[in-house]
């Protein structure tokens, strides 16, 4: 089960979730988030760190801004958590392997929405609906949802998933589940992470599911 730590604005964060053999770290660049990564982290620390898969998460950015955000921070994938359309999907895929994010409400029509983006994405992300924004809330979508997702399509959970959650997580019969993304959960404030809460979340997850 791999593992992505959204919401990194701090160096020594980074360098922490490297040390801890994380997967994914995840550079918000939407400014209205508390956790907008281009006003706190310089993108040349960005740029020269290594052992670790750099995401940039856009909501209803222009192409032309995750295109330069993509050289001058070297990410390797981008996430697109806003009302993108597969054609906008399929044109920044072009340039780098994407993430399209969904936010989950009481139901949701796996075909209706999702289907069209199959083809010109690399990952789904599952995020809660909630009013308070795009992401970071904390708040955890129903994942019963979850067994009726009929496609083979890799996914990345998130939503609200606590350090105390490795256990569940463990049980969860989901074929296409592909990583776990934590957040808010594991902050004091936001953007400032609680590496030992990550080493021991990433510890529980990979003792459970290997």
């Amino acid at each position: 089960m791999r593992i992505k730590v959204c919401g990194i604005t701090r160096v020594n964060d980074l360098q922490g979730l490297v040390a801890n053999q994380v997967d994914y770290a995840g550079f918000i660049f939407y400014e209205r988030s508390p956790r907008f990564a281009a006003s706190r982290i310089d993108a040349r620390s960005v740029r020269e760190t290594t052992g670790i898969r750099k995401v940039g998460v856009f909501v209803n950015a222009s192409a032309e801004q995750i295109k330069r955000t993509v050289t001058d921070y070297a990410l390797d994938m981008v996430q697109l958590h806003g009302d993108e359309t597969p054609e906008f999907c399929a044109a920044i895929r072009e340039i780098v392997p994407v993430i399209k994010a969904f936010r989950i409400g009481k139901n949701v029509n796996w075909e209706t929405e999702l289907a069209a983006f199959v083809p010109v994405t690399d990952y789904f992300l599952f995020d809660t609906a909630s009013e308070k924004g795009y992401g970071g809330t904390g708040e955890r979508f129903n994942w019963e949802l979850l067994q009726q997702y009929p496609f083979d399509h890799p996914f990345l959970l998130s939503g609200g998933i606590a350090p105390e959650d490795a256990a569940i997580i463990g049980t969860l019969q989901l074929p296409a589940l592909f990583a776990i993304d934590i957040n808010s959960k594991f902050e004091e404030a936001p953007g400032i992470k609680q590496l030992d809460k990550v080493k021991q979340f990433v510890d529980d997850v990979r003792q459970i599911t290997k």
